[in-house]
């Protein structure tokens, strides 16, 4: 994911899959953790403990505190998240599999 860019793809063996699919991503205050890590755990229909049960559906897991990639709103900046539309939010839920590589630059 390129937060300066606002984009986000999926890549195997070296070759974008899928993408790029434009983002929103946390602003200053609330930035999205930057560097590489991996899915720690996915959720299809998660509904976020810290924001009031706000949907977060497709969620898939990467960062500390609760920071995944997920379906929302792409127009204003996240709580930390990385958003996405619906369509690209299912398949990068589809195609991710817990202890994927994630990098965030």
């Amino acid at each position: 994911m390129d937060l300066a860019a606002a984009s986000a793809w999926l890549i195997a063996d070296g070759s974008v899959t899928y993408g790029p699919v434009p983002i929103a991503s946390g602003p200053p205050e609330a930035e999205t953790p930057k560097g590489t890590t991996v899915v720690d755990w996915k959720s299809r229909y998660h509904h976020s403990r810290e924001f009031g049960g706000v949907a977060m559906h497709y969620a898939v897991f990467f960062a500390p505190g609760g920071i995944a990639v997920h379906e929302g709103v792409i127009d204003h900046p996240s709580a930390g998240c990385v958003r996405l539309e619906t369509e690209a939010a299912s398949r990068f839920f589809d195609t991710l599999a817990v202890g994927d590589e994630v990098q965030v630059r």
